[in-house]
């Protein structure tokens, strides 16, 4: 019958039961957008956190920058059709 040559230290047989304790991590809702998430964490749909607005998500920064760009291309188009000061009508 085979025999172990050495003795099995603490922590390799210890290490063998560590994963026993693990539980099922708790997985909640968002109370905005009911999107499926951790506990304690927020939400990266809608950006929310105990009901305040804590993050800028993807479709906030693209709706700041198209407002940015609406501003700026009205803007130049100001720029375009103002008469220049010139004389070039005599």
């Amino acid at each position: 019958m085979p025999v172990p040559k050495r003795k099995r230290s603490r922590a390799r047989r210890d290490s063998r039961f560590a994963n026993k304790g693990l539980k099922p991590s708790a997985i909640g809702a968002c109370a905005q957008c009911q999107t499926p998430l951790a506990t304690h964490k927020i939400c990266p749909t809608c950006g929310f956190y105990k009901g305040r607005k804590v993050m800028a998500t993807k479709l906030d920064r693209a709706m700041k920058r198209s407002e940015i760009n609406k501003v700026q291309a009205e803007r130049a188009a100001k720029t375009q059709k103002a008469p220049s000061s010139g004389q070039a009508g005599e």
